[in-house]
């Protein structure tokens, strides 16, 4: 019968031992088999200890990130009404602080809170939004200033209870060539009244 060396029986039960052991709290060296062999009989002296492992478990931090969600400031579009003059005009009409002209819609009801004026109709004559009230300049009369809120949830500036558009053909200063048009639309008079 062929015996097996002792040796290798002591390697055999110290890797098994290695493999089935808890892990280790803290990291340490690699494993150390000391093993003092004297003539036939040896008697194994086994130190055993894990590799060093890393946690697998342990996720990066992030650092933590603010939703900024602060509020817009709106202190109001900073329209202000006042008259202006033209050689080719009656009287005295409205426009805004850069000069542009201000016109009504003889479609609309004056008082009536609402803008008949929508969709495409809106594109050739924007109304003049505001996010507040309207300022009165010089020749304007504050007391006629006030707003409606328009179907998509605009706030509209309107004077004398009329609702207030640009033409979106008139944008420089001076340019009133939207006056009388299709007989539909005018320049507004200091008093609030369509100028004809």
């Amino acid at each position: 019968m062929r015996r097996v060396p002792f040796l290798g029986v002591v390697l055999v039960l110290a890797l098994v031992m290695a493999a089935c052991a808890p892990a280790a709290a803290t990291p340490t060296q690699a494993p150390t088999v000391v093993v003092p062999v004297t003539g036939d009989t040896a008697t194994p002296e086994v130190t055993m200890t894990e590799a060093p492992t890393e946690a697998a478990t342990s996720a990066p931090t992030e650092a933590p990130t603010t939703a900024a969600t602060a509020a817009s400031t709106t202190t109001g579009t900073g329209v202000s009404i006042m008259t202006s003059t033209d050689a080719s005009v009656s009287e005295p009409f409205l426009v805004d602080q850069s000069g542009r002209a201000i016109f009504v819609y003889a479609n609309d009801t004056q008082n009536s809170g609402t803008s008949a004026c929508t969709a495409d109709c809106a594109t050739t004559w924007p109304p003049v939004t505001v996010t507040e009230t309207p300022t009165a300049g010089t020749g304007a009369d504050a007391s006629m200033l006030g707003t409606i809120t328009r179907d998509d949830g605009s706030m509209q500036a309107t004077y004398n209870g009329w609702p207030l558009y640009y033409n979106s053909a008139d944008t420089a200063p001076g340019s009133i060539t939207g006056q009388g048009m299709d007989n539909l639309w005018y320049l507004v008079s200091a008093t609030g009244n369509a100028i004809k």
